[in-house]
């Protein structure tokens, strides 16, 4: 496979750079998130965003969708939310020409581009599942029939990991169909004192499209002719092995702290989501630096601590961050350390 050519880099920088431009509009700060949400996107993944109310998740979300000239839906997750409010139902309909009554299909709001599934962790999961078969087979099934989604497709998830009480804890399996988990921390000072001046007076910022589905899909397509050495793939299988209690090789704090590991699909989101960040840093070849870029996002949702490991306060990504220190980023001492041998020979 060929890499990707010059040209095909100057449309993701600037691509990323326009997004960039029209979000700041209207979000200050936040740029790790922004970047992580755009790899996302790039990588034609889903994103699970936590944090605590107030911190602008929702519009980060829809200003997003404002950049793009895309459908967008948003569905706010409440405890009666039912699973045909949002893949849609069918109707009986009067013919009016002929006065017999047919079937139609009314489409629900998953049918849409960009998809904000507001505060998920609100609604029982039954409801929660109705975007699973959406989310990774990208089509819905109502009755017998098989309704394909909108592409690109894109859904961008909410959940507040405070007030507990009446919520639904996502399941691992809706889990681990989000690329990535993305933490929305605080705002700096400067930051949130930019937030008070600007929310507080009259001026208003308007967003512009600024990438069509058609140069979405093709940057998509971009992304996965990025290629990947045989070592950079050894690497990310390296990280997402080592979280297993009972592999070969891992290292004794995961045996001690972790209760199950991440599966198949953490390498996978690993390569390619280093893919997109190689692109957007104007590299046309993934490095280890990528992948270990990425790793909180896409294990943190997909690993469990165990008892002993929250009694102290440890956390999976303080996990992740103990695996890069001892994982070697050098294809020689990767190769030659005798516990990552027994982790190949596995």
């Amino acid at each position: 496979m060929s890499s990707p050519d010059k040209s095909a880099i100057d449309q993701i920088a600037k691509a990323r750079q326009q997004l960039t431009d029209e979000l700041s509009k209207v979000i200050v700060g936040q740029e790790q998130v922004v970047e992580e949400l755009l790899i996302c996107l790039f990588s034609r993944g889903h994103c699970l965003l936590e944090g605590v109310p107030g911190l602008a998740k929702t519009l980060m979300i829809s200003t997003l969708a404002q950049t793009m000239n895309l459908s967008f839906s948003r569905i706010q997750f409440t405890p009666d939310l039912m699973p045909a409010d949002i893949t849609g139902t069918e109707i009986l309909e009067e013919n009016k020409s002929s006065g017999a009554r047919e079937r139609r299909f009314m489409e629900g709001p998953i049918f849409a581009n960009v998809v904000l599934a507001d505060e998920i962790n609100r609604t029982p999961p039954k409801t929660q599942a109705a975007l699973l078969e959406a989310m990774q087979e990208r089509q819905v099934t109502v009755g017998r029939e098989r309704r394909p989604m909108a592409d690109p497709f894109f859904v961008l998830a909410t959940q507040n990991p405070i007030e507990q009480e009446g919520t639904y804890p996502l399941p691992e399996a809706q889990q681990d169909r989000f690329m990535f988990k993305v933490y929305v921390e605080y705002p700096s000072f400067e930051d949130e004192f930019e937030i008070a001046r600007r929310t507080t007076a009259l001026e208003t910022h308007s967003v512009q499209p600024v990438l069509s589905g058609e140069e979405i899909l093709n940057i998509q397509r971009i992304v996965r002719e990025v290629p990947a050495s045989d070592h950079a793939l050894r690497y990310a299988l390296s990280l997402v092995r080592q979280t297993r209690v009972d592999s070969p090789g891992a290292p004794a704090f995961v045996q001690e702290m972790t209760a199950w590991g991440a599966g198949p699909r953490a390498v996978q989101f690993l390569i390619i989501g280093a893919k997109a960040r190689a692109l957007m840093y104007g590299r046309t070849h993934v490095s280890t630096e990528d992948i270990a870029a990425l790793a909180k996002p896409v294990l943190r949702h997909r690993m469990v601590v165990n008892f002993a490991a929250q009694s102290e306060g440890v956390t999976s990504d303080n996990i992740v961050e103990q695996l890069i220190d001892v994982t070697p980023s050098k294809e020689d001492e990767l190769t030659r350390d005798a516990r990552f041998q027994k982790i190949f020979a596995s």
